[in-house]
């Protein structure tokens, strides 16, 4: 098992814990904490939602009703940050990973035009739905329909995962193994297009100097 695995377990752990102190609260407080960036694995938290479901201790409804407010809630908090916050960021440190305020103005013009396909496909993706709040904070996409699709797409996200945990019943953990898995390539795919923005960067530089 390697270390990130084994960090993924333990904090999977505490999430079990939480979800079986404070119930529906607990679902609501964990997938807040997942869209905001803390390392909460819905692929943990949901799937033993729908095990208990399962076991006739939860409603399935109000299982997809609280993680779903949680996400929204979650994303929104993420979304003000990055909005109010997030230029300045960019402004004060974005050198340091290859980020200007042409990459913002680039960022805003996309989330004007696509950010509602965006926002909903994101949260369908390890990863990515940690982050996709923040930087359509900093595209400054319209709140509604931020709002709107992230709903959708938590939804989506949420119901699937309860749905497996509720038909693999006591092998609901069957389902992080699968999705740890897509996880790991959907890392190298974002370090490939980091290398890649990188390089992009580097030459875009080069230019502007060589002028």
């Amino acid at each position: 098992m390697s270390i990130l695995s084994e960090i993924m377990a333990v904090i999977g752990s505490l999430a079990l814990s939480v979800i079986s102190s404070l119930g529906y609260a607990g679902i609501f407080f964990l997938m807040m904490l997942e869209s905001m960036v803390v390392p909460v694995p819905s692929e943990f938290v949901m799937p033993f939602a729908g095990f208990l479901v399962a076991q006739g201790t939860f409603n399935f409804i109000l299982i997809i009703i609280a993680s779903t407010l949680g996400s929204i809630t979650g994303s929104l908090i993420f979304y003000y940050i990055g909005k109010t916050g997030g230029h300045t960021l960019v402004e004060k440190y974005g050198k340091y990973v290859l980020v200007d305020t042409e990459d913002i103005k680039k960022t805003e013009e996309w989330f004007q035009k696509r950010g509602d396909l965006t926002v909903f496909l994101a949260r369908l993706i390890p990863v990515v739905r940690h982050l996709i709040s923040f930087i359509a904070g900093i595209g400054k996409m319209k709140v509604k329909k931020f709002t709107l699709y992230t709903i959708l797409g938590a939804t989506l996200w949420n119901g699937i995962l309860t749905y497996f945990g509720f038909i693999l019943g006591q092998h609901w953990n069957e389902v992080s193994q699968y999705v740890e898995e897509l996880d790991l390539v959907i890392v190298i795919l974002l370090i490939i297009g980091c290398v890649f923005f990188a390089y992009r960067h580097i030459m875009r530089r080069k230019k502007i100097l060589a002028k």
